[in-house]
């Protein structure tokens, strides 16, 4: 097993990326003929139904900056997560080593 060891997680890492694109459908365009469904987003839930129960609504504050597209909003959340990522990552690797470290001595 550990010769093909190699194999069968670079081919378990494949399924896993292409199954997703192959098993899930393309959601039907809403009426403002955007994709509704399973990629909208919380933000426009939220404010839909905030929008049901109070429709005299009113945000308290505008944001401070408004990305230009919904691709740049894209690349700040993903740069968001992957910066917490890292930095979760770093501090548990340097937490286990320090626990390695003082078990040694």
């Amino acid at each position: 097993m550990n010769r093909y060891q190699n194999l069968w997680l670079i081919l378990g890492v494949v399924a896993l990326l292409v199954l997703p694109l192959v098993l899930v459908e393309k959601p039907a365009l809403g009426p403002d003929q955007k994709e509704a469904g399973i990629f909208a987003g919380a933000d426009d839930q939220a404010k839909e139904v905030v929008t049901q129960i109070q429709p005299d609504y009113a945000p308290w504050f505008q944001p401070v900056l408004e990305p230009p597209s919904g691709e740049i909003a894209s690349l700040l959340f993903a740069l968001q997560a992957a910066l917490g990522a890292g930095f979760i990552g770093y501090y548990l690797g340097t937490a286990v080593t320090a626990a390695r470290v003082r078990q040694k001595s």
